[in-house]
């Protein structure tokens, strides 16, 4: 990383005992996003950046911190934007009113012109409705990802003929979403993709989209929810032929909070491994508290988290 590009951003907040630096990038225009950037003493450039994308409150902040004495130990930038209520009402679906896909990548080439960032591609990350918004931009743009995770999701995407954005069928929209995300599938099914959700995390809220139609297609809580996706996900990658890397964690003792997933249930472990071959978190095995060896989801394993 060129010296200029840290220095041009200011001081910052220290954390992580001088391991990392946290600071305020401001938009630079109304179409812009703001973002909050963890940038560690030492700067691996070759390793791609985490974008972490929050959820209906906004705590784009807590995303950026939590993560950052992890990535820090790894050398990792971490990027947390924000769409902000005013501007980004519907980011959760992707190509919706003012397209916060393409405000993102506006956000990712900033950062590279600055010199702070020089990876081309992301590892992305989204809690909630920031998971809502990660999983879509991912069936979207799959060769712009080396890997997914995704954590408490209201409601998903699923691959069937249901209109966008439930599913990959014609919608009202211009922009043919789900005939756009079916011709780019197969780059999805092989993406790395982990699916994490708290065990307590079985209650419906106001943010949980409900009705007949949709829990009838994935099922009545978050923690149902995620479970039923991560399996259509496998099934289809099998019928379709594709060699899936998928994970479902079950996180122990923690219901809808961010900061509890992270300091109670290990998520910034699942999202940041050490040692990807051995580095294992509470996975779906035989029932919805379980933990155990981390294992590819299975029909057993949703019936019995469902």
């Amino acid at each position: 990383m060129r010296a200029f590009a840290v220095d041009k951003l200011g001081a910052g907040e220290a954390g992580g005992d001088g391991a990392f630096r946290l600071h305020w990038i401001a938009r630079s225009s109304d179409r812009d996003l703001d973002c909050w950037v963890a940038v560690p003493r030492r700067l691996n450039s070759a390793a791609p950046p985490l974008v972490a994308v929050h959820g209906v409150r906004r705590g784009a902040r807590d995303q950026a911190r939590l993560f950052a004495s992890r990535a820090a130990s790894q050398g990792r930038l971490v990027i947390a934007p924000l769409f902000d209520q005013a501007r980004w009402p519907r980011y959760q679906q992707v190509v919706h009113k003012g397209r916060a896909d393409l405000a993102l990548f506006a956000l990712l080439d900033r950062l590279r012109q600055t010199g702070l960032l020089s990876a081309d591609q992301i590892e992305l990350f989204g809690f909630s409705g920031g998971a809502q918004f990660a999983h879509r931009f991912a069936m979207f743009y799959p060769d712009h990802l080396t890997r997914l995770c995704v954590a408490a999701a209201g409601w998903w995407t699923f691959l069937d003929d249901a209109p966008f954005p439930y599913g990959l069928g014609a919608a009202s929209d211009k922009c043919d979403s789900g005939a756009r995300m079916r011709l780019r599938l197969d780059r999805f099914l092989r993406l790395p993709i982990a699916v994490a959700v708290g065990a307590r995390d079985c209650v419906s809220d106001r943010n949980t989209r409900r009705g007949a139609a949709i829990d009838a297609q994935q099922g009545r809580s978050r923690l149902v929810r995620a479970g039923a996706w991560t399996a259509a996900l496998e099934k289809a990658a099998r019928r379709r032929g594709v060699k899936a890397d998928m994970r479902f964690h079950i996180l122990p003792d923690c219901g809808h909070s961010f900061r509890d997933c992270v300091r109670r249930g290990g998520l910034d472990g699942l999202v940041l491994p050490g040692d990807r071959q051995t580095e294992c978190f509470h996975t779906a095995k035989s029932s919805a508290s379980a933990s155990g060896a981390c294992l590819p989801l299975s029909p057993p394993a949703l019936a019995a988290a469902s």
